[in-house]
């Protein structure tokens, strides 16, 4: 049975209606250099479903999956343990089906998913409120800058160097097409970069991550008052949600918008996503909030009920006044993430918070205690940077060979820059065994 809708004259017409000499054309943005010269992997145009499977399943086994060795891979995206329970439930065909709420008469059940969603971010944050979810944590960031530029009226966001740098590309690439300017520093292994000499009266906001990209903990209190100081407003991203049970909220240091991933909760790696982007700001400042609020309310009866209170989408809105250009939400990703954190519950959260941490701990002695090899960080949660006498992304593969996921070279992240450091993350799926597996293979690798 044949898939193809389109004729070749049926493309060709489309093309003629657009003024598109061809597909090709149509990519012209694409680097050349990211072009394919031919069939992926050995595939032909003229294969069949079994065999396409044989080849793709011979090709994803040369893969090791972080689930089948000791992993201690992180920089964004954490393997935590997901109950069983989320799954279930997650599969539910009440929740499975559900749709984006645009009749709340109809939609009771998944507003009220998003309602306790929206109370779960703004209790984590320490924010006044929560929206309904937004795509990632990277777009979350640019959201939140933009929403700065409306709010201060200012065009220029500093973006500190321990922010992780998928989220300063993401804020950069929107910086250029939507025209504002974003101030990315150099990276900042150590965190001792000086935010708020930075602060100038064009400044809009100043984004920050904590923990950063390279792990380190920091109190954001003062930096939050030279922001007040210049009318700016303070961002701070997260990438491990699962911080946020252990660390002081961004809401108590003065945040004015937190942009978080919330993957570590519910949702498990799944080759790269989707994810779930969390959103939380002070309360003065909702109406410039992008994304969509949903509300509690009463039917004419008196009883509980669920509606959206505030959209200020393009969808709901007139373009030229809504707040951005989000056009859904990882609803499915957002209800693992709530069954995930009311099975733990506040203590459960503290717990496992301070297990992850114990746990980073206890392996960054083992791997400082290897020789030529130092932990870069004063302070951490579940991530951390070591130096290596050697380069990192060479040492990453040796311990792939060993069936050890090492870490991320952070040459990964900054191409060219910085490849004696290695990002490690330690999570509750590590045991001591891993930890000691670990440091016995990164000492025949260096030796």
């Amino acid at each position: 049975m044949r898939y193809l809708p389109l004729t070749e004259a049926d493309r060709q017409s489309m093309l003629a209606a657009i003024a598109a000499p061809s597909v090709d054309a149509l990519f012209r943005d694409v680097p050349e250099a990211a072009h394919l010269s031919g069939p992926i992997g050995g595939l032909s145009n003229h294969l069949g479903e079994l065999e396409v499977e044989r080849l793709l399943g011979a090709m994803a086994a040369k893969n090791i999956a972080a689930g089948s060795v000791p992993s201690f891979l992180g920089a964004g995206a954490y393997r935590h343990h997901v109950p069983a329970t989320v799954d279930h439930l997650v599969q539910r065909g009440e929740f499975l089906t559900a749709y984006t709420p645009y009749q709340p008469e109809v939609s009771q059940g998944t507003l009220q998913v998003l309602f306790e969603f929206q109370t779960q971010v703004a209790l984590l944050t320490g924010m006044d409120v929560a929206n309904a979810s937004m795509y990632d944590g990277a777009t979350a960031c640019a959201e939140a800058v933009m929403m700065a530029n409306r709010v201060t009226r200012k065009k220029k966001a500093i973006l500190s160097g321990g922010l992780h740098p998928h989220y300063r590309d993401t804020t950069t690439t929107d910086a250029r097409f939507i025209g504002f300017d974003a101030v990315a520093l150099p990276a900042d292994p150590e965190g001792v970069e000086d935010l708020a000499a930075r602060i100038d009266d064009k400044t809009s906001c100043v984004v920050v991550q904590n923990p950063s990209v390279f792990g380190q903990v920091r109190d954001y209190s003062d930096l939050a008052k030279a922001c007040q100081a210049k009318g700016a407003l303070l961002i701070v991203v997260v990438t491990e949600a699962l911080s946020l049970g252990l660390l002081p909220p961004p809401g108590e240091m003065g945040a004015d918008i937190v942009a978080a991933e919330g993957q570590s909760f519910g949702n498990a790696l799944n080759f790269g996503g989707p994810y779930v982007g969390l959103f939380a700001v002070k309360d003065k400042y909702v109406r410039q909030m992008p994304g969509r609020l949903c509300g509690e309310t009463v039917d004419a009866d008196g009883r509980r009920g669920f509606v959206l209170t505030l959209s200020t989408r393009e969808q709901h809105i007139r373009r030229e006044k809504a707040t951005s250009n989000i056009c859904t939400n990882a609803g499915l990703c957002a209800l693992a993430f709530s069954i995930h954190l009311s099975l733990l519950g506040e203590e459960g959260v503290t717990q496992l918070a301070k297990l992850n941490h114990a746990k980073a701990v206890q392996l960054a002695d083992k791997l400082a205690a290897v020789p030529g090899v130092s932990v870069v960080n004063d302070g951490f949660f579940n991530e951390f940077t070591v130096k290596l006498p050697k380069p990192a992304a060479g040492v990453v593969e040796a311990l792939a060979q060993r069936r050890i996921l090492g870490g991320v070279p952070v040459s990964r992240l900054y191409p060219g820059e910085m490849d004696d450091l290695l990002l490690v993350a330690v999570t509750e799926t590590n045991t001591e065994s891993d930890m000691d597996a670990f440091a016995k293979a990164l000492t025949e690798v260096l030796s």
